[in-house]
């Protein structure tokens, strides 16, 4: 993800934690497919830009109790290098993704399980049909801030999943909100070739290389934060 445009003021928009779903399907083919889908002309962030789902990490989301648990590996990995004020703990910018690919494409990433308490509005669906979110569904895979000078700004992290952990029919995009329009599965290496963001070219070649290779050696760190650019990785 990117981001802001100076406000009234002449300072940058405020940084917003985020989380995004690379949703990857028949991975160990010989042609693995990526879901993706296009914002809408008007949008104000990445007008008719083909993207991932995803968006921004709301508060509900870190009330949300995920099963399984989030891996250590990726728990300490999400925790480093925070870079706003209150940065939402692993489990909730797991469970922002998971929310977003419901919301965006009407896929879910769940468990069976029955909920108890009071479950936040954005969650009902999942209560309804007995479904948790699965913390061990994720891999954290890329992390970007979004340079200033743009209309939004984000510490975005993106995951990979599989769409063999869906607890939906991934063709099935029916109940998805209108965020996204042309929701479709594309070959990975076809992928490139749509209008896409700089960073979701970047991501992208990434997820390639940790389809191949199964696993996710470090995380790439695209930090536009401070006064300058820095590129490095989480181990």
């Amino acid at each position: 993800m990117t981001a802001g445009d100076p406000d009234d003021h002449g300072f940058d928009r405020p940084i917003r934690d985020a989380a995004t779903i690379v949703l990857i399907r028949d991975g160990d083919s010989d042609n693995p497919q990526v879901l993706m889908g296009q914002r809408g002309s008007a949008a104000a962030f990445m007008p008719s830009k083909y993207v991932f789902p995803g968006g921004a990490v709301d508060p509900d989301d870190g009330r949300i109790a995920l099963t399984p648990a989030v891996p250590e590996i990726e728990r300490a990995r999400l925790l480093c290098d925070p870079v706003t004020a209150q940065p939402p703990s692993p489990e909730a910018m797991v469970a922002a993704a998971i929310r977003e690919l419901w919301e965006e494409a009407g896929q879910m990433l769940c468990a069976p399980r029955a909920w108890g308490g009071e479950v936040p509005r954005d969650w009902a669906d999942f209560a309804k049909a007995e479904l948790c979110p699965r913390g061990d569904a994720l891999q954290f895979m890329f992390r970007a801030v979004t340079p200033p000078g743009r209309s939004r700004r984000f510490d975005a992290r993106f995951f990979l999943a599989r769409a063999e952990m869906l607890a939906t029919d991934p063709d099935d995009f029916s109940r998805a909100t209108d965020e996204l329009s042309h929701l479709h599965w594309i070959a990975l290496r076809e992928a490139r070739g749509l209008d896409l963001p700089f960073v979701t070219e970047v991501v992208l070649a990434e997820a390639e290389a940790v389809v191949r290779s199964g696993r996710v050696e470090s995380v790439p760190y695209f930090d536009n934060s401070g006064p300058e650019s820095r590129f490095r990785r989480i181990a």
